[in-house]
């Protein structure tokens, strides 16, 4: 019985310690990515993410310019937004409630505009693909958030 226990055990560990180390190597990774994606042009962020579209859903060549005009607003609007959120930082500022509430609010109205226009251009099915990538990067979104206060609730006791 006792041997049962220690192999248990000693199972038990090797596999949290894997998992910790799988989390790493993720993490590291994501920063790697981001660390990249920096240091692009809003044209090259745009022109990757399209690709990525098309290989996803199967995209034709019509489609493909379109979402590429898309994507291309949308990241130099993003590129602009760092760059402002970037001075405010600088000068440490941070903003009020309501311009948190105005940001926020502006984020979802893109939202909604970006879903009516992908639904206008993508066919049924590929919308249907579409929407279930986004929940899935969003649930990964929420994983990694939830990872990170966990760790951060562990740290502080």
């Amino acid at each position: 019985m006792k041997k049962i226990m220690l192999i248990a055990l000693v199972l038990i560990g090797v596999q949290a310690i894997a998992q910790e180390r799988r989390g790493e190597h993720r993490k590291g990774d994501r920063k790697e990515r981001a660390h990249m994606m920096k240091d692009l042009t809003p044209e090259q962020i745009a022109t990757l993410q399209t690709k990525k579209m098309a290989l996803r859903l199967d995209l034709t060549d019509a489609q493909q310019k379109e979402i590429y005009k898309i994507n291309l607003a949308n990241s130099k609007e993003r590129k602009a937004k760092i760059e402002e959120i970037k001075k405010l930082r600088e000068n440490n500022e941070k903003p009020s409630k309501e311009d948190r509430y105005n940001m926020m609010n502006e984020r979802l109205d893109k939202q909604i505009a970006m879903k009516k226009k992908m639904k206008s251009i993508l066919s049924e099915e590929q919308f249907t693909r579409f929407e279930r990538a986004a929940k899935q990067q969003k649930m990964r979104g929420q994983k990694a958030a939830k990872a990170r206060s966990k760790k951060l609730r562990s740290g502080k006791s």
